[in-house]
């Protein structure tokens, strides 16, 4: 008997080694049946039944099944589940209760009970929860999905769910820290030099409360300016270890979100004692910095110091007046600076053309909401000259201290970013040479060669191939070590002069505030902390991206039942569609295949290269301008949907 049980094991390993398998990630369907689609790009079909068994995003290794030239898989197998941790909405149906997670690509009902810690009498039909999967048909000794409920989110009428839901989607915290009241000025044994006398200034937007930076500017009289930067110092309040300290290191940046923010510091410390309100005395980290005429920086000095802003400025009024508009003008003491820097930011910015980078300008859109979360209006902010005039200025200082952290110390919190990351060098090069553009690695991967190769192809003016060079870049990390900043054009940059709302800041001044005192640098930060200052940067974005595109949805349902028409441009090209931007607001809408043509047969979309052919002929590619007709307004998945205008 033992002897056949073993000649069955081994008949049946035998098979399964000689039948055809593949390993790949689900991708669900609106229609209840999926794909597997693999890392080297194969796909199979997945039939209805089958995706019983697994979820949207699930790898799962499976049985490729062979019907004549058809293929189908069969999972078997589950790698690694797609969902662990998520938000979900209870379905409560007489005793029993499911959760539906909030997904675009998951409708499945699942099976729930409730943690011992909550007690289920306020968990009512349609609350939002955080929820885990505990149980998957493909685990063993698993018959079926079931999930735990673990949070209660926010009730189903909260008027806050846009925020509850998106920031504990993203596991980041729902309010600032709060740690009392009392904060007195510690001794640091820092000798702070006497500025209040000098009239410095801030220019923020109209509501900014976290007031991080003040300057003062003056000619020189051999040609240039000194440019003397003044940043909020909460490490003059918040000792290191200290369980405040902690916390802004775990949070790492202050949260932006329409309507909402969530400091990184006690509001007690960002938008009072720390931040560099008008008449008030406030300690602070400095930086007196030569600018030379033709734009480069000269010499710079660090040193702490008490300052007194005396001017509250806003960008508009201040752009307005430097262009000649508007009824306000600033005080004759405040003017002369004002004139000053914009020559400086003139000054900086052709210097940055030439030897550096600088960002094209793009608008800002912000929403303007009532007290309920209602969206009244969308407005569109251009970068006018007082915001470049700030950040320029920024810039200026955080180069300085990149320098002065690489010299006296060697280490620090830099932000890297390296235009194409070795392993899609080569790529990068031979789509290049695709396009009759021939370079070498060194222009993909050393500083100075990529500025030039940079100017060349900005030159062009071309947006598809701005566009597509896009899909080979990396990203800016974290780095206790410097190192160049492709994106900036700069060898090191540094930042220091948010303090109030990025923990790396504050590291930094603690570094810098060593060396003005003589004593010896601590070890460099760990890897352990770059990466989650990385991460949580990520994050962040995620989520003021999640809460924008929800109030988009609200906000643009009329648009949609109207079928209005906008001006938009094309973002991104996949299989299924394009992705747009209205110009108007900002908004991203989807503009599925079948929506271009009614026939979508006669619809080829070649994803990797952008560009997508109709009847045979070319009709639309990566950051092509088009007007688009927005046909839906879907909150369940917080997207748009739209179609080209006839």
């Amino acid at each position: 008997m033992l002897q056949n049980n073993s000649v069955l094991a081994s008949l049946k390993q035998q098979i399964r080694d000689t039948t055809p398998r593949a390993e790949g990630v689900i991708k669900a369907t609106e229609k209840g049946f999926g794909f597997l689609e693999t890392d080297d790009g194969d796909s199979y079909f997945v039939p209805p039944p089958a995706m019983k068994q697994v979820l949207h995003g699930d790898r799962v290794e499976g049985v490729i099944h062979e019907n004549g030239d058809k293929k189908s898989l069969e999972p078997e197998k589950l790698i690694e589940a797609g969902l662990d941790r998520f938000i979900a909405r209870v379905q409560k149906r007489e005793d029993r209760l499911a959760v539906v997670p909030d997904h675009p690509s998951i409708r499945n009902v699942l099976k729930a009970r409730i943690k011992n810690s909550l007690d289920e009498s306020t968990i009512a039909d349609g609350d939002w929860v955080v929820a885990r999967l505990v149980r998957h048909p493909l685990k063993e000794n698993d018959r079926g999905f079931f999930s735990q409920i673990d949070e209660l989110v926010a009730k189903s009428d909260d008027p806050a769910v846009p925020w509850r839901v998106t920031l504990a989607r993203h596991a980041l915290e729902q309010a600032s820290p709060n740690a009392g009241d009392d904060w007195p000025l510690r001794d640091e044994g820092l000798v702070r030099e006497d500025l209040t006398a000098q009239p410095f200034f801030t220019i923020d937007g109209e509501k900014t409360r976290d007031m991080d930076d003040a300057l003062h500017v003056t000619p020189r009289a051999e040609g240039g300016w000194q440019l003397s930067v003044a940043i909020a110092d909460p490490t003059a309040y918040v000792e290191e270890g200290h369980a405040a300290d902690l916390e802004a290191r775990t949070r790492a940046f202050t949260v932006y979100l329409p309507g909402q923010n969530v400091t990184m510091l006690p509001e007690k410390l960002s938008d009072e004692l720390c931040s560099l309100w008008e008449g008030q005395d406030r300690p602070a980290l400095a930086c007196t910095l030569d600018i030379n005429a033709d734009g480069s920086l000269g010499d710079y000095r660090f040193f702490a110091a008490t300052v007194k802003s005396h001017a509250k400025l806003a960008y508009d009024p201040v752009s307005d007046w430097i262009d000649g508009q508007g009824d306000w003008a600033p005080a004759d003491n405040i003017a002369e600076q004002l004139t000053a820097l914009r020559d400086l930011t003139e000054a900086r910015t052709a210097w940055r053309n030439e030897h550096a980078l600088v960002f094209k300008d793009r608008p800002d859109y912000v929403f303007d909401l009532d007290d309920a979360g209602n969206v009244l209006g969308i407005r569109t902010e251009d970068r006018r000259i007082a915001n470049r005039m700030i950040e320029e200025s920024m810039i200026a200082a955080n180069a300085c201290c990149a320098d002065f952290l690489a010299q006296h110390i060697g280490h620090g919190i830099f932000n890297v970013h390296r235009a194409f990351e070795p392993e899609k060098a080569e790529a990068a090069q031979a789509f290049l040479a695709g396009q009759e553009i021939e370079v070498d690695q060194q222009a993909l991967t050393e500083l100075a060669h990529y500025k030039d190769l940079k100017r060349a192809l900005e030159s062009r003016d071309d947006a598809w191939l701005d566009a597509r060079l896009r899909r080979f870049q990396g990203f800016t990390s974290m780095s206790a070590q410097p190192g160049p900043h492709f994106g900036l054009g700069l060898a090191a940059y540094a930042t220091w002069t948010s303090p109030i709302r990025k923990y790396g800041d504050m590291v930094n001044h603690r570094l810098i505030k060593r060396v003005l005192k003589g004593e010896q640098a601590p070890a460099e930060a760990s890897q352990q902390l770059t990466e989650q200052l990385t991460e949580r940067r990520r994050l962040n974005r995620m989520a003021e991206r999640d809460v924008k595109d929800w109030l988009y949805v609200r906000y643009l349902t009329p648009a949609a039942q109207n079928q209005d028409t906008f001006d938009a441009e094309i973002m991104a090209i996949n299989r299924g569609g394009m992705r747009v931007r209205l110009i108007e607001n900002g908004a991203t809408a989807f503009v599925p295949a079948p929506l271009m043509h009614s026939d979508r047969s006669k619809v080829v979309i070649d994803d990797k290269e952008g560009r997508i052919q109709i009847e045979g002929e070319e009709r639309y590619k990566l950051g092509d301008s088009l007007r688009v007709v927005l046909t839906e307004a879907r909150e369940e998945t917080r997207s748009l949907v739209a179609k080209p205008a006839a």
